[in-house]
Parts: structure tokens; C-alpha cells; sequence
């Protein structure tokens, strides 16, 4: 992988860490699916579930656009939410996320 492209760092349930190569305006959750991980993503990012729920490396937090208050209501509908807790549907890739880190939130059924 060269430098100039675009990934990010996606730890998934399991612990395994997976480098993931990103486009520029993709949603973070159409990255990790269509990466082959494992993410429910019910609703395909109209922000209507909250079932790509993400953890965001605390190096990133600040670097992201804050949360929406409709994100925020949402995160109130998941389980196991800390405060670096996104929708990862809510994350669009830009240049300056190059190497943003997250970690699937645990699948509650």
C-alpha cells in the first residue's frame, strides 16, 4: 500500500486488526462491509439504526465532524456506549481521516 492511499484501521470482535483501503466520501460503514467485516448496518447509513455503532480511537475523536443530535439520539438506542461511540454511517471518509482507527462495538441480538 503506498502512502497515498486512502485506508483506515478497523478492529474487528475478535481483536483482529484489519488495514482497509477507503475512498474519499465513502461512509465508514460502507468501507468495514464491503471489506468483508462482519457489521449489521441494518438501515445502510439513513440513520435510522444503530447498528454500526463503532468505538473511534481517541487520537480521532476530535478530528471528526461532532455528532448530529439525530446520531446522538440514536447512540441513546444502542448498547454498550462509551463517549468515542459513532454511527459509523454518520463518518464520511475525507483526506485527513487517512489511518482513522475504530473497533466494531459488541453485536447485541
Amino acid at each position: 500500500m503506498s502512502d497515498e492511499e486512502l485506508h483506515i484501521i478497523c478492529t474487528d470482535r475478535d481483536g483482529v486488526v484489519h488495514t482497509l483501503p477507503a475512498l474519499e466520501g465513502w461512509r465508514i460503514m460502507e468501507i468495514i462491509r464491503d471489506n468483508g467485516l462482519s457489521i449489521k448496518a441494518e438501515c445502510g447509513g439513513c440513520l435510522e439504526c444503530a447498528t454500526c455503532h463503532v468505538y473511534v480511537d481517541g487520537d480521532w475523536v476530535g478530528k471528526l465532524i461532532p455528532k448530529s443530535d439525530e446520531e446522538d439520539e440514536k447512540l441513546d438506542e444502542a448498547f454498550n456506549v462509551k463517549r468515542n461511540s459513532r454511527l459509523s454511517c454518520q463518518i464520511l471518509m475525507r483526506d485527513d481521516l487517512n489511518g482513522l482507527q475504530v473497533t466494531l462495538a459488541p453485536e447485541t441480538d
